[in-house]
């Protein structure tokens, strides 16, 4: 009998919209040498027929560094390339239903945006991260309303509740300028997208980010 893997603590780096592997892979491999653990690879724009392609270049970069690999959205994708898991929205699939389709080993995660009920269901769904935000103002998502940052606390009280192992994710305008009080919270991992891939320096921006766990 095989034993999931644990989703890891620390920077949890999320892919930008771009189209070239090569600023990519490279962008990767910097930020993997910051401290990175995982990434999301996430592609609002990929035209279908691309998105295979690219994530199994993606799963390349990542597994050649040492970080693990979740899709977003896109179970199917992670299935076929071999990732390491997958992260999903409220209007996606359900947990289960991805749990079903890739089998125990996989990595799922979700969004929960600013409600701690939605987290307890999907924690009885045997999730193995729960995700709040946007904890800033966010250029990735410039509409959504940012939720408190005691959400944070609610939710590793609720983890710890009902005895999972699931990490508590804050994503959502994080720099390394205000990562701190998100990890003093609660946070087990820092979801960033801006504040690393288009940071100037992104090792360096992933070594500052990484400083905040201590």
């Amino acid at each position: 009998m095989t034993t999931r893997p644990v989703f890891p603590s620390g920077l949890y780096g999320v892919t930008p919209d771009w189209d070239d592997l090569d600023q990519l892979s490279q962008a990767i491999e910097a930020a993997a040498r910051g401290g990175m653990k995982v990434l999301q690879w996430r592609h609002k724009t990929c035209p279908a027929p691309r998105m295979i392609g690219m994530a199994r270049e993606v799963k390349r970069t990542c597994q050649a560094n040492g970080v693990l690999l979740m899709i977003n959205d896109h179970w199917r994708v992670a299935e076929a390339v071999g990732a390491d898991g997958v992260h999903v929205g409220r209007d996606d699939d359900s947990p289960n239903a991805v749990r079903l389709a890739l089998g125990p080993d996989a990595l799922i995660g979700v969004s929960c945006y600013g409600d701690i009920n939605h987290a307890k269901e999907m924690l009885a769904q045997g999730v193995d991260y729960i995700a709040f935000g946007t904890m800033f103002a966010s250029a990735t998502k410039p509409h959504a309303i940012p939720t408190d940052h005691q959400i944070l606390t609610q939710a590793r009280a609720l983890v710890a509740q009902t005895g999972s192992n699931a990490k508590v994710v804050a994503i959502g305008g994080i720099t390394a300028q205000n990562a701190e009080p998100l990890v003093a919270a609660g946070a087990d991992s820092l979801a960033v997208v801006g504040g690393l891939f288009l940071a100037p320096d992104i090792e360096a921006s992933a070594r500052a980010l990484t400083h905040a766990f201590g």
